[in-house]
């Protein structure tokens, strides 16, 4: 999964994402009832309540509030629920708001534009199954390796690979990247397993076998309808989503996860390059919230214990 704004990846590298694991979602939303109510009653400026809350911008323990960029249709990562994010990405930004004294408010977008709307100054941060590669560290597109933007700082919170998903009972047969050779395959644009489908497009050829028909869409529900409707033969997403998908399409009867998780790698927490105040507090949350257990209940609340990771690096991402 590696296209410069991919994986979500998709080891989100949703090209910067694994066994049935679903995935945790803390959602922390302006007017959001009890939890906003919790954010603002610990204050952004007391230590008591929200012990690292000194450690980030002056203008955002002012503001109360971090704005996060993410796809919000990536379920267990995050989806919407009652018209609200849900996930493990909104519990773990719930769990990162008690640490910092704000709140974590989730903005909607493609993610493939993500990015650039934090390099815009849309949102502070990306919550999004973002896999930390080296690409998006530098602001490489990954397909033409030429240099795009200034690039992100990530804070590696979780770990992910790709996996096959299939039409349940596998009519194709299908058990490796090599089985997708000359057929139809439909998967999320912008995300790592968009690089990773793209590079055995390549590996197709040199071994003189058809090309994958590859059909790129917006949003992984878009590609999940096309494979329930027998238009693909396969997707490919994040291990957690594609073992989520797996377990509640359509009661556990429309797909399965196939073959072995392919590239895993670490999901990171994206900032602006530059922005390292930000990015050293959100670090020192995450390593509060291992420390003190409440990573490890989020983890185990969706199942992704497999995906746990025991500090949070920065830029760790191959």
């Amino acid at each position: 999964m590696t296209a410069s704004s991919t994986r979500r990846t998709t080891a989100r590298t949703r090209t910067a994402a694994v066994g049935a694991i679903a995935v945790a979602g803390a959602l922390i939303l302006t007017g959001c009832g009890d939890q906003t109510d919790k954010g603002n009653a610990a204050g952004p400026g007391s230590s008591a309540a929200a012990p690292l809350a000194g450690k980030l911008p002056a203008d955002i323990r002012k503001a109360g509030v971090i704005k996060v960029g993410s796809d919000i249709a990536y379920p267990p990562v995050e989806y919407m629920q009652g018209g609200k994010p849900v996930g493990i990405d909104p519990d773990i930004a719930d769990a990162l708001g008690k640490q910092l004294g704000v709140t974590f408010d989730f903005q909607n977008g493609k993610f493939d534009q993500l990015i650039v709307g934090l390099q815009s100054g849309r949102a502070k941060a990306i919550m999004s199954a973002m896999n930390d590669t080296k690409d998006r560290q530098n602001g490489i597109d990954s397909e033409s390796g030429k240099k795009v933007g200034n690039g992100v700082d990530f804070v590696d919170y979780f770990t992910a690979g790709t996996s096959i998903l299939v039409q349940k009972g596998n009519p194709k047969g299908i058990k490796t990247l090599d089985d997708l050779c000359g057929k139809v395959v439909a998967l999320q644009r912008g995300t790592t397993s968009e690089g990773i489908a793209k590079a055995q497009n390549a590996k197709c050829k040199k071994d003189g076998k058809p090309a994958i028909n590859l059909q790129t869409f917006d949003t992984d529900p878009e590609a999940l309808l096309r494979l329930k409707q027998g238009a693909s033969v396969a997707d490919l997403n994040d291990f957690p989503v594609a073992a989520y998908n797996a377990k509640t399409s359509g009661g556990g009867k429309d797909f399965e996860v196939v073959g072995e998780q392919i590239e895993a790698g670490p999901y990171g927490i994206a900032v602006s390059k530059g922005d390292t105040q930000l990015r050293d507090a959100i670090q020192a949350a995450v390593n509060a919230i291992i420390k003190n257990g409440e990573y490890r209940k989020i983890l185990e609340k969706w199942n992704v214990t497999q995906g746990a990771v025991t500090e949070a690096k920065i830029n760790g991402g191959s």
